[in-house]
């Protein structure tokens, strides 16, 4: 059985992140290296875990989420699509059952706003996970004056968290930003298409998306 831990220790597999994400360094996007990646996969494991699948649809998530962003190493655009094949390389080189892979790579392929779909709960885990990492560490640019909407966004972000509630009907990203560096229609310009995902997303998985900003539900 492959592990998400056996994923963590592949050395092929950390070097095609860190060069992914130097690639999007190059770009001017926000941090897709160890951190969103690590985040990701805790988020995603939660919300599985929370609602009550197998350890394994677990741990397979994670490693999705760990895997889901390696594309980036060949291109941002259809990153979520190249990173489905990388991944499938990897995985078969490591034994994984052909079930298994079917079941990341479907995940990773899935991801992406463009052409994202949550057509499994694995990928629906995914997408709430990915989409809903946003914080300050995320952002490279050391100077706010020369900060893009994305930067801004990010930035503004102090406190972050996802949490279903305790009926599991409900999951929400609660935020607490800085409105003096970005206001909630900026949060919004960036980030309306991701948060119709998420809702499309956690209706797969039978709950209700929110989000909340400095504690007034806005979706």
């Amino acid at each position: 059985m492959v592990t998400y831990e056996d994923i963590r220790k592949n050395e092929d597999i950390r070097t095609y992140i860190v060069r992914a994400d130097e690639s999007l360094t190059a770009l001017g996007y926000t941090e897709h290296s160890f951190a969103h990646v690590v985040k990701s996969a805790e988020t995603a494991k939660y919300i599985l875990e929370t609602l009550g699948y197998p350890k394994r649809d677990q741990e397979l998530a994670q490693i999705a989420a760990y895997l889901h962003d390696i594309g980036n190493v060949v291109n941002r655009a259809d990153h979520a699509q190249s990173g489905a094949v990388m991944a499938f390389r990897l995985l078969d080189n490591m034994n994984m059952p052909a079930g298994e892979i079917a079941t990341v790579i479907t995940a990773i392929g899935n991801h992406d706003e463009g052409t994202a779909v949550a057509v499994t709960p694995i990928a629906a885990a995914l997408i709430l996970a990915d989409k809903t990492d946003v914080r300050r560490s995320r952002v490279r640019n050391s100077s706010p004056a020369t900060f893009d909407i994305h930067d801004r966004v990010n930035f503004s972000v102090r406190e972050s968290s996802v949490e279903i509630n305790e009926d599991h009907t409900v999951i929400a990203l609660q935020l607490t930003i800085e409105t003096e560096m970005c206001s909630i229609m900026d949060y919004f310009e960036i980030f309306l298409g991701r948060m119709v995902l998420c809702r499309k997303a956690a209706a797969k998985l039978g709950l209700e998306f929110h989000l909340v900003i400095n504690g007034q539900q806005l979706l």
